[in-house]
């Protein structure tokens, strides 16, 4: 019989060492100040410190998440995985997270534009739109379609987060979100994932406790 595996079982201890392990191999002297709890937990998310390369922001992206979220705005995010991320017993303001991906109009007016469910899901948050984070971790054609609408007309999000991922249009998609002008944090280039966006919501969250 194998003796007990000696590791650490105290979960404020795993998070005490998991932080120092990752300051010490992770340089943040290329991120700005205010970013550097996002990009710890990022990094804590994929376990890899090199992820930080791609890591881009807008001026004041963090605030903006910030005061959005103290201000009870919701959190709209394009897929399930994402929202079920989110450690809710964090967000300042008891905030809702909003997925309409499952909801049954969406196949239907999918069909009808000739796009994806996760694209024609984002004609769904038009309600809450103003003032939200957005957190997009799965499908370039919701953050690309989202683009479109608000360039049309719909209300502007507080902040997106741009964590697309995947070889088709993901890259694509978190160009045109930097070059849209519009607040924004986000991994370029073809990496991200739902855990990343869900990462960054719960960081802004993080921020917020400190």
């Amino acid at each position: 019989m194998k003796p007990p595996y000696d590791y650490i079982k105290d979960p404020a201890a795993i998070y005490r060492e998991s932080a120092r392990l990752i300051r010490e191999a992770t340089d943040l002297s290329g991120v700005p100040e205010d970013l550097h709890t996002v990009a710890i937990r990022l990094v804590h998310t994929g376990g890899r410190p090199d992820i930080l390369a791609s890591l881009t922001a807008s001026d004041g992206a963090v605030a903006a998440g910030h005061d959005a979220l103290k201000a009870g705005r919701p959190v709209l995010c394009d897929v399930e995985m994402v929202s079920k991320g989110i450690i809710r017993s964090r967000l300042p303001a008891k905030n809702d997270v909003l997925c309409t991906l499952g909801l049954g109009a969406v196949a239907p007016l999918a069909q009808r534009l000739g796009t994806t469910r996760s694209a024609a899901a984002v004609d769904l948050w038009e309600p809450w739109l103003e003032g939200a984070v957005v957190a997009i971790g799965n499908a370039p054609t919701a953050l690309f379609h989202l683009l479109e609408r608000i360039d049309q007309g719909f209300p502007k999000p507080a902040l997106i987060l741009g964590f697309p991922v995947g070889f088709v249009g993901a890259a694509e998609s978190k160009d045109a979100l930097v070059a849209s002008g519009l607040p924004h944090i986000a991994l370029t280039g073809r990496e991200g994932g739902s855990a990343y966006a869900a990462a960054a919501v719960n960081a802004l969250c993080g921020e917020l406790e400190t």
